[in-house]
């Protein structure tokens, strides 16, 4: 009579397991870990995981890493991901497409702790920013992380012709730092800016509020103007549309030109950034608004623009004044009887430079 043997053969793992409970604390699943080449077989590659015993790829992860598995000799050194501690035959399960992928990451985490730069080329672009390779790991650059000198400078905010612009980044090579990744949700955000940023700050610790610079008017957006400086070309300082004159102006290309020559106020400096005023250097128009007007005095002024509460009226000394919708009844009605440029006679009813308002009536 014959007596099975269900006695199961001890693996080199559990043997470790066993006897060595401190040593496993190294190796789990997901770890990646050195090895070595033993033996290469139509549908497996055996390793050498040294104490750890004998490693396996086979299977799916077998066809997934066919292109790396095709040029690997016995004796060969990888790096290779675990995937099962032990299967069914006593093996460590491993994976090298996996561990390929995941050392990139790590390396990627590392260069970000370490605030490396990295010279990366662009594939494509997008009108929200531009797409890189980094370490065979796709990453994106939002357009807000841009540099100065590659930032679309689009007037109206148009995003077809914001990836226009973009697109013309394509194929170049430019240094970035990583500022975000998520290896789980395959995420890598890269940074332009992050870089020119350091050097820039340095540079602007020879400047403080309050200094007057000399500056080109290197780009035109709708909400303002960026201004290169004159002594220093590396920084450029931004104009909001509210700094560039004491009245309300609706663009930019009002007030100046792209490679216009201008003086600038610097009046804010934070993390890199300079932020500049054209208008503080102008005499203000309404420190003089009662000695050039007073109230019911009849004036001509053109109309300048519309808005929910009435129309704005571009007066004489650089002054505006404001005609209520009530005037009218409506807003549809208002613009029956005024149009945009057209000049008309005005009654001036009330005056208050203190709030810059000079409210008027329509001379009848």
């Amino acid at each position: 009579m014959l007596i099975a043997n269900n006695k199961k053969t001890v693996s080199p793992l559990a043997q470790i397991i066993k006897t060595e409970p401190d040593l496993i604390s190294f190796l789990k699943e997901g770890d990646l870990i050195d090895v070595k080449v033993l033996e290469k077989t139509p549908r497996a590659v055996y390793f050498d995981l040294g104490k750890f015993g004998t490693g396996i790829v086979y299977g799916a992860e077998f066809l997934n890493a066919r292109n790396v598995i095709k040029d690997l000799n016995v004796g060969d050194a990888v790096v290779a991901k675990i995937i099962d501690l032990e299967n069914e035959n006593g093996y460590v399960e491993l994976s090298l497409a996996g561990a390929h992928k995941q050392k990139n990451w790590q390396e990627l985490k590392e260069a970000k702790e370490n605030e490396e730069v990295l010279t990366v080329k662009i594939i494509g672009a997008n009108s929200g920013g531009l797409v890189a390779n980094v370490s065979e790991i796709k990453a994106f650059l939002p357009v807000s992380q841009l540099s100065n000198e590659h930032y679309p400078r689009v007037d109206d905010g148009d995003k077809n012709k914001i990836l226009e612009e973009l697109k013309k980044l394509v194929g170049q090579e430019i240094k970035v730092k990583i500022i975000d990744l998520n290896p789980r949700a395959n995420k890598l955000i890269i940074s332009e800016k992050g870089v020119t940023e350091e050097n820039v700050k340095e540079l602007l610790s020879q400047y403080k509020i309050g200094d007057v610079i000399n500056g080109i008017v290197s780009g035109i957006a709708d909400f303002g103007i960026f201004v290169r400086f004159v002594d220093q070309p590396a920084i450029e300082g931004m104009v909001h549309i509210s700094e560039l004159d004491h009245r309300l102006i609706d663009n930019p290309k009002e007030i100046v030109k792209v490679d216009e020559e201008i003086k600038a106020k610097i009046i804010e400096i934070k993390e890199g950034q300079v932020f500049l005023s054209v208008k503080a250097l102008k005499p203000n128009p309404w420190d003089f608004a009662k000695e050039k007007f007073s109230e019911g005095q009849t004036v001509s002024g053109a109309v300048y623009k519309y808005n929910p509460f009435g129309a704005y009226i571009n007066l004489e000394h650089d002054l505006q004044g404001l005609i209520h919708v009530a005037e009218f009844g409506s807003l549809e009605e208002m613009k029956k009887n005024l149009e945009i440029g057209k000049q008309y006679q005005f009654v001036i009813e009330s005056i208050k430079p203190e709030e810059k308002r000079i409210v008027l009536k329509l001379k009848k």
